[in-house]
């Protein structure tokens, strides 16, 4: 049975040309050595298993009316054993401040929040920069994101096992980082080639990196947008800390200009993503489907 990747970051012979591979083939892998201490790792499961504990009427304080993506995530139909809350943009000023407030955060778990969200800023800027040099290109250019942290409980119990905590799904971004349970399997990625789900399973101190729709249009449609869902094995509490690596807001996604030539026209057209975000939810896309409405003429020949 097929196995996700496992990269080293710690050797960097190769690395970009090692991240694209696996971007590639199953657009789901495994990171060790990548700089996040394990006790920072830690600490911040902690903080968000305690803010998810919360009543709901305080968790409802993250709730974000006009844009639900961006705020608290309550268990609906299509999760009812799933809640989420939302730091979105976790580097503008003002974010991780608001947010605290809103959640009535102790000094302590603020100083852990901003030391994790920081920590993971700069791998963000790291694998994006990598990423851009295996495709050809030069590192640097890789432009600013968004950086959403999310933070998930699913709440099982007994009569949940074997039902799903989310649906098959792609993510709608760039790419994301997860940092998942040590404890409690679940998440399933769908092998690109065979179509078989493939176990990810957990392995302390380590993070989950997979492409979402934005990156497989990026990089013209080289990396995989892979499918995932999340399945109940036994009935426990899962958290999970994930970090959705988002297009700036006013900019367009459309594919790097240098992976665009006579011989590689650009397989989509550029778009706007808020506009990609609420088509996918109109049509019911949830596995990335709306991208045929920016497809061209070269994407429908392939």
């Amino acid at each position: 049975m097929a196995k996700i990747p496992i990269i080293d970051m710690s050797d960097i012979s190769n690395l970009p040309e090692k991240l694209v591979l696996a971007c590639q083939e199953l657009g789901c892998l495994r990171l060790i050595n990548h700089g996040l201490p394990i006790s920072l790792m830690y600490d911040m499961r902690a903080v968000t298993r305690a803010l998810l504990d919360l009543p709901v009427d305080v968790k409802m304080r993250n709730s974000n009316p006009q844009e639900p993506s961006k705020g608290y995530t309550k268990p609906n139909m299509a999760s009812p054993f799933f809640d989420s809350l939302s730091l979105y943009d976790v580097v503008s000023p003002g974010a991780i401040d608001g947010f605290c407030a809103q959640m009535d955060v102790s000094p302590k778990q603020r100083e852990i929040i901003h030391h994790y969200t920081s920590a993971l800023a700069q791998l963000v800027k790291f694998l994006g920069s990598k990423l851009m040099e295996g495709l050809g290109l030069d590192g640097l250019q890789f432009q600013e994101v968004i950086c959403q942290l999310k933070m998930n409980n699913y709440n099982y119990g007994p009569e949940t096992v074997g039902k799903m905590g989310a649906i098959l799904h792609s993510d709608v971004g760039l790419f994301t980082i997860l940092q998942d349970d040590d404890d409690v399997n679940g998440l399933e990625a769908v092998d690109n080639t065979t179509g078989e789900l493939v176990s990810v399973d957990p392995m302390p101190g380590s993070l989950v990196f997979n492409i979402g729709d934005v990156g497989k249009v990026w990089s013209n449609g080289r990396f995989c947008n892979v499918k995932h869902q999340v399945k109940c094995y036994k009935p426990t509490t899962r958290t999970t800390i994930a970090l959705f690596v988002l297009p700036q807001n006013n900019a367009k996604v459309e594919v790097l200009p240098g992976l665009v030539g006579p011989d590689h026209p650009p397989l989509y057209a550029p778009f706007d993503f808020e506009h990609y975000r609420k088509l996918r939810s109109s049509t019911g896309s949830p596995t990335g489907e709306a991208l045929e409405f920016f497809q061209t003429n070269q994407e429908s020949l392939k």
